[in-house]
């Protein structure tokens, strides 16, 4: 019997939540082997879309979901898992509901595919929607307080697809031959769902993939005129590249062998030179001092949450508390290894209090403060001198990534 059009790539969707939600794997990890066997760009894109959309709106789902069942559902069957999709197609995606039928029910079998039939059918027939912005689970709404309403709304949509130009003079002759909008020079901006690799200027190197967020923290170290940076954590490479082409003798460091060969792979695509080093940076120590160090330390990464919903729901109190210890290790080293009135900006991109504010309170170099010149308008520093971004900003133009950046100088 003839599989359904479009079955491919609901599997995958069904794989890639149950590695998220069961088995605790980020989403970047699970797509890759969820879509191994799927062939086409837009069955890729379609399965990521649907797990996406059923880990942003899962809370909201799920309540839809026990509202027409009698007994609620395991969090992790198989039932719930394909509802979850079947209504994010439906009150997300727009598929008509007899497409969302024909495409899901092929996924159970038995008893739980009459039940998914009867639950999908009673949603429609109510013709159910889900609020303006997704409910936030409660432990993460605990932990964001008074911004949590708002970084929902910012939650609501997938994000933009924003771009960083090899060269920030061309920033006009590329808005207009990508059609793209520009928050700042250097910055492009463009609908989602762009097939990356077919946009003029890929194969030329003119430019690469990174939220306007992420572009800040090289920013804040300026012109680099033949100086020498310590890219720390360094793969897969948007900062490297950043420095790079502003002028900085870049040493670029990670761990990770596969990371850094992604990133060999961009310098070598933008034409941009970088030394590498495969280390782990609490073990390595560097032949000399370095006029500045970028610390774009590893992080529960919640600030990702409008591209990665998948955080929302495996970070808690416990890799929150692990990676801040990793943090204060790799602050403490780096400042040793600055030369007298170097500079270190430290970044992550999370939304955590804890791996933020709290680290930055215990770093002992001179403070430089961040200005509202250096940022995109409508970006405003801390009273500290700090930088916090989350999704709730710049919403008007597509929003941003939520980071944490401070900036501090080693003494003379």
């Amino acid at each position: 019997m003839a599989q359904p059009p479009g079955i491919h790539a609901r599997k995958a969707a069904l794989k890639l939540l149950d590695a998220i939600l069961r088995k605790g794997e980020t989403l970047d990890v699970a797509f890759a082997v969820a879509t191994r066997e799927v062939r086409k760009f837009e069955d890729k894109a379609l399965a990521r879309a649907i797990a996406s959309e059923g880990l942003r709106w899962l809370v909201d789902l799920d309540n839809a979901i026990d509202s027409a069942t009698k007994n609620n559902l395991s969090p992790d069957s198989k039932p719930r898992m394909v509802l979850r999709m079947m209504l994010a197609q439906w009150l997300r995606l727009e598929t008509p509901p007899h497409a969302v039928l024909a495409t899901g029910l092929p996924l159970l079998a038995g008893g739980p595919r009459r039940l998914a039939h009867g639950v999908f059918s009673t949603l429609n027939k109510q013709e159910i929607s889900l609020p303006e912005a997704p409910t936030l689970p409660s432990n993460v709404a605990a932990r964001w307080g008074d911004k949590a309403d708002a970084i929902a709304r910012g939650l609501s949509e997938p994000p933009p697809l924003d771009l960083t130009l090899r060269n920030p003079a061309e920033t006009e002759q590329w808005k207009a031959k990508l059609a793209a909008d520009s928050l700042m020079p250097g910055h492009l901006r463009l609908p989602r769902g762009e097939n990356v690799e077919k946009l003029a200027g890929f194969d030329d190197g003119a430019w690469w993939v990174q939220d306007i967020a992420a572009s800040l923290p090289a920013r804040l170290l300026g012109e680099g005129e033949g100086r020498q940076v310590l890219d720390l954590c360094a793969a897969p490479g948007g900062k490297t590249l950043q420095l790079a082409a502003q002028g900085w003798k870049v040493t670029a460091l990670d761990i990770s062998k596969r990371r850094l060969d992604l990133l060999k792979q961009n310098l070598k695509r933008t034409n941009l030179k970088a030394g590498t080093v495969r280390a782990d940076a609490l073990i390595w120590e560097p032949k000399h001092q370095f006029d500045a160090i970028l610390l774009d330390a590893p992080c529960t990464a919640t600030g990702t949450a409008r591209r990665h919903p998948d955080v929302l729901h495996r970070i808690g109190q416990a890799q929150i508390e692990e990676m801040t210890k990793l943090q204060d290790a790799l602050l403490e080293r780096a400042q040793t290894w600055l030369k007298p009135g170097g500079v270190l900006v430290y970044a992550v991109c999370s939304l955590e209090a804890e791996e933020g504010e709290a680290r930055a309170q215990k770093v002992t170099l001179s403070p430089q403060p961040i200005t509202a010149a250096e940022l995109p308008d409508g970006v405003e520093p801390t009273a500290e001198g700090w930088l916090k971004t989350d999704p709730s900003m710049l919403n008007e133009h597509g929003g941003m990534d939520g980071f944490f950046f401070a900036r501090w100088q080693a003494g003379a």
